[in-house]
């Protein structure tokens, strides 16, 4: 098989469980997932979806030596999400604003209950040693540090929002490197620009105001429709297309639905008022701190460059924001 990929090109992929993976249902599914959400209406032209970053965590895997099991952790790794990926932390119970981790929370017995553990019982692996992420340190690791998700989907993000061009961030991976498991770049400029671009995408989207308009309008209306009977837990688990598909059948006959499905849909102005505000929301940040070499020494950029220990701080702390929607 011929993989093109937008960040590594065109890739062959011919291991048979990967294969059989990437063509399960369960995978296929995130097809249908948006990336970061519902953009759209903010960001016309942003729509990503959760299959090509599933993919491009294995092949930066893939491409960086880590060991069969960790490719396929981090092929599987995002087969938890929900519709509108983190916007269903917004809407059940059971989700976290400041974490949005509902789908890790979620993600074992989620795969246990899928057709996941067939193929990968079919090739011999253990399902028990794949779903533990203690034992994927390049996959997965906890913020500040750097991590094949972490890396793959910022820069998926850079290249649409930010039109970063391949060769830039074909230079960016190329100063990247795995040792004693951990990424590092090579040098302390590569560190820093890259620490610098996450930044950049956390502020304008990843915790913005537009994210936060986004999670908490997209939250609410599938809350709401959920609360009424529109939508069944089970529909949480299928694509964006499709619940949107349910929950319009009802538009035309409840008005306070119809008007959450305006708000989501940027068909009502909104601004950002502590002091008169609609909704009060919290958004995840997220900020970076990576490691490098520098004079022979693996430091993070923090220890470099004692301003970014501050900027760590301050970008860690959720963002919070009051909602004021004029209609």
């Amino acid at each position: 098989m011929i993989y093109e990929d937008k960040i590594y090109g065109k890739i062959e992929i011919s291991e048979p469980i990967i294969l059989d993976l990437i063509n399960s249902p369960t995978l296929q599914r995130l097809k249908g997932i948006d990336q970061a959400g519902y953009f759209e209406p903010q960001f016309p032209g942003t729509a990503r979806n959760r299959f090509e970053h599933s993919l491009g965590v294995y092949i930066l895997l893939k491409k960086y030596g880590a060991p069969i099991e960790e490719q396929i952790a981090g092929l599987i790794h995002d087969v938890s999400h929900t519709v509108f990926s983190h916007c269903a932390d917004y809407a059940l119970d059971e989700g976290s604003e400041t974490k949005q981790d509902y789908q890790d929370n979620i993600f074992g017995d989620f795969v246990k209950k899928s057709d996941i553990p067939a193929i990968i019982g079919k090739y011999g692996f253990d399902l028990d040693y794949i779903l533990n992420e203690e034992n994927f340190p390049l996959k997965e690791k906890k913020l500040p540090d750097l991590c094949a998700d972490r890396i793959d989907y910022s820069l998926r993000t850079a290249i649409v929002f930010k039109g970063m061009k391949y060769e830039e961030v074909k230079k960016l991976l190329d100063d990247l490197t795995t040792e004693n498991q951990n990424w590092i770049f090579k040098n302390f400029a590569s560190a820093k620009k890259y620490a610098e671009l996450f930044k950049e995408l956390n502020e304008s989207y990843y915790a913005g105001l537009a994210a936060a308009v986004m999670l908490k309008t997209v939250g609410d209306y599938l809350r709401y429709g959920a609360k009424k009977g529109y939508i069944a837990e089970e529909d949480f688990h299928t694509t964006d297309k499709e619940i949107l598909a349910k929950l319009a059948k009802h538009l035309g006959e409840d008005k306070k639905l119809k008007l959450l499905f305006d708000r989501m849909n940027m068909k009502i102005g909104f601004r950002n008022d502590s002091k008169d505000y609609t909704v009060h929301v919290f958004c995840k940040s997220r900020a970076v701190d990576p490691l490098c070499r520098r004079d022979g020494k693996i430091k993070r950029v923090s220890e470099i460059d004692s301003k970014w220990k501050e900027t760590i701080e301050k970008e860690s702390r959720p963002k919070e924001y009051f909602i004021k929607f004029l209609e």
